[in-house]
């Protein structure tokens, strides 16, 4: 048995589309559907997923624009979707009126190609062209086609281009500002644009003039047209890394002027305003805080900013939305949101008062804001058992509510409480538990999920799928909000970055254990989930910690840290991670990798990998490679990957139904209550 070495014995497995690699494929997809999907309880699982993911009386999620909202719409009847639009009083009905724009079951029948769709960017102020994105199978390349909103049709001697991992935006009727790929080196290591073109329609696009080129080991380059009246301008720039980046204005005759921020900060114009949110220090103000500049002032030398937020040690900048007077600041405290309303002042601090009433332990998001006409903004309330709310207000007055979703699982005698664990290094961890009163009914099957990195925060959010999966069923399920997120800012994320990596799988294995001391669970009924960044979580789990889990899922995980930055979009992950071509880098990603970390002689809980071939940011070769050094040393694994469904796991709703019935499947029979025979319980405990 070989061992695994720099000279990877499992390459053949990185092949996406090989003869050989397929087979192999295919043969781990039959063992996973035979051990699973066979289960007597898998047929109805699946069903009763698919019924949540189908449902018609569910919010329909819009984009305001003017008099209109926007929807993309999938159930068993548009099982590839409908793109359709509503007035915006119509909206307020129970069952609006909707008129469809493009239905993606047709074309994908008439063209006979699995389109995905991918979005559309509509031109304004007219709103009577699109620049509709297409997947093949759910990747993050995209055909763009031009499309009339008036004639509902793609316009035939319109903008195209070709399957790409493209940038696009409209200037005016008849120009775009686009970054995608082309002949000649016009991608980055990445494999994203390294160029960004202004394209005039009737041009052939490789004869667009170049405006801004990046260089090849950037991330990306992009360009933006700004539209607001009385401040049209363009701006464009480049992604260094993952976390850094420069800003440029594109001044007359295409002159670059820098925005000159540190290149760890986020920065954008907005009217005269320029706000900046602060990655690291800088001019004796906190990583964490957001300041607002003259625009034309900071051009010319002021730096003379106003705070508009400024994090402590629990509280951290969510997110920000401008209507057209006012700022929207969302914030949280131990993660927990609130917003807030700002209003620009001439001179001195800016006001501030809170925008609603949020219920503890929810979350909250503000959608559908128009900084160019009107005050106007949606709310979306939601908690891990509390359905999403949609209202809408406008600042100044009461908020009336929209949409009510319905609830999807069973929540009587459940609960969510929120406890701190301590680290190894005494950092105090939250995390969220939905379930049953564990004192009264003792120790039972849990989920703990997690993810710990690129500043991601795992926020209060109703699970529909996780309750009828695993809830309703008598499980408990977990959220720990650990290292590498954003959920305290950026030096919540910084302590886990590169070679202090372990410091997030510290802090899961952390809430681990403290399940288990509260009584909550046993190792023996603890699993774990996780997928992407936390598919790489859910292999540190399983090399490091194996004794804390009775199973594990990793889905679309990152699992071979020291060949990721050649498999599709890893190379822009390196700012995250750290580069196996830099010999210091290199010994704490060996030590950081699952894939090199696996032995022989040691026990692991059971495993389940879900990886989609159709996935280009996270490459399969990932799984697939864990699964055969796995079997390789003896270890019992499923594997099961998709044909299709992208990172996301599912082109439509029947395939992210079977996915998620997979997954559950799997953890209730290795952690659930079980049968005489030995099989999974299936009713609720």
């Amino acid at each position: 048995m070989r061992a695994v070495t720099d000279d990877d014995p499992n390459l053949w497995l990185e092949d996406i589309e090989g003869e050989t690699a397929l087979a192999w494929v295919g043969e781990r997809n039959a063992e996973a559907e035979a051990a699973l999907a066979k289960d007597p309880g898998f047929a109805a699982l699946e069903a009763r997923v698919r019924e949540v993911l189908d449902a018609g009386d569910r919010i329909p999620c819009t984009t305001r624009r003017g008099t209109c909202r926007y929807n993309f719409w999938r159930d068993a009847e548009h099982v590839r979707g409908l793109w359709r639009r509503t007035s915006t009083e119509e909206y307020r009905e129970d069952a609006p009126a909707w008129e469809v724009l493009l239905d993606v079951d047709a074309l994908a029948g008439a063209e006979g190609v699995d389109w995905v769709w991918g979005g559309a960017v509509v031109r304004e102020p007219d709103r009577e062209r699109a620049l509709v994105r297409l997947s093949r199978g759910g990747g993050d390349a995209v055909e763009v086609r031009e499309f009339d909103l008036v004639r509902r049709e793609f316009v035939a001697d319109g903008f195209r281009v070709a399957e790409a991992k493209t940038r696009i935006g409209w200037i005016d009727a008849d120009t775009v500002l686009i970054g995608t790929g082309l002949a000649g080196g016009s991608l980055t290591d990445s494999g994203y644009a390294r160029t960004v073109r202004r394209w005039r329609r009737g041009t052939p696009l490789g004869e667009a003039a170049v405006v801004y080129e990046a260089e090849r080991g950037d991330v990306v380059a992009w360009g933006l047209h700004d539209r607001t009246p009385g401040f049209e301008r363009d701006f464009v720039g480049r992604a260094i890394g993952f976390f850094t980046s420069e800003l440029y204005l594109l001044a007359p005759g295409d002159r670059l002027v820098k925005i000159d921020v540190p290149d760890d900060a986020e920065a954008y114009a907005h009217r005269e305003h320029l706000l900046v949110t602060l990655r690291s220090d800088w001019l004796g103000h906190p990583a964490g805080a957001l300041l607002a500049f003259g625009f034309d002032a900071f051009l010319a030398g002021d730096r003379t900013a106003r705070v508009l937020f400024a994090p402590d040690a629990r509280t951290a900048l969510v997110g920000q939305a401008w209507t057209r007077h006012h700022l929207l600041l969302t914030t949280m405290r131990d993660v927990s949101t609130r917003v807030e309303v700002l209003t620009p002042t001439p001179e001195g601090p800016w006001t501030r008062a809170p925008l609603a009433a949020v219920p503890p332990l929810s979350d909250v998001a503000v959608m559908n804001t128009d900084p160019d006409t009107d005050d106007a903004y949606d709310l979306d309330v939601e908690g891990f058992l509390q359905p999403s709310t949609l209202s809408q207000g406008r600042i100044g007055a009461p908020a009336e509510v929209l949409k009510r979703a319905p609830a999807r699982f069973d929540a009587e005698g459940l609960s969510v409480r929120q406890y701190f664990a301590i680290s190894r290094d005494d950092t105090r961890v939250p995390y969220f538990v939905t379930g049953p009163d564990h004192e009264a009914r003792g120790p039972g099957p849990t989920l703990l999920y997690g993810y710990g990195g690129f500043e991601v925060s795992l926020t209060p959010a109703y699970g529909a799928v996780s309750g009828r999966a695993w809830l309703e069923r008598g499980g408990t399920r977990v959220v720990a909000n650990i290292r590498g997120g954003g959920e305290y800012g950026p030096g919540w994320h910084r302590a886990a970055l590169k070679a202090e990596r372990p410091r997030a799988y510290e802090d899961f294995a952390a809430v681990a254990e403290d399940l288990v001391a509260r009584g909550i669970t046993t190792p023996a009924t603890l699993g774990a989930m996780g997928g992407s960044n936390g598919g790489l979580l859910m292999g540190a789990m399983l090399t490091r910690y194996p004794e804390h889990f009775g199973a594990i899922v990793a889905e679309i995980p990152l699992l071979d840290m020291l060949r990721y930055h050649q498999l599709l979009a890893g190379a822009s992950w390196m700012a995250e991670y750290g580069n196996p071509e830099d010999e210091a880098d290199r010994p704490h990603l060996r030590a950081l990798s699952p894939y090199h970390g696996l032995r022989a002689d040691r026990s692991y809980p059971p495993l389940l990998l879900r990886t989609s071939t159709r996935d280009d940011r996270v490459h399969p070769g990932h799984a697939r490679k864990f699964a055969a050094r796995m079997r390789e040393l003896g270890h019992s694994v499923l594997l099961y990957e998709s044909r299709g469904g992208g990172h996301g796991g599912g082109s439509d709703n029947a395939q992210a139904a079977f996915n998620s019935a997979l997954a559950y499947t799997f953890l209730w029979r290795h952690l659930g209550p079980r049968r005489a025979g030995g099989s999974a319980r299936p009713d609720r405990a």
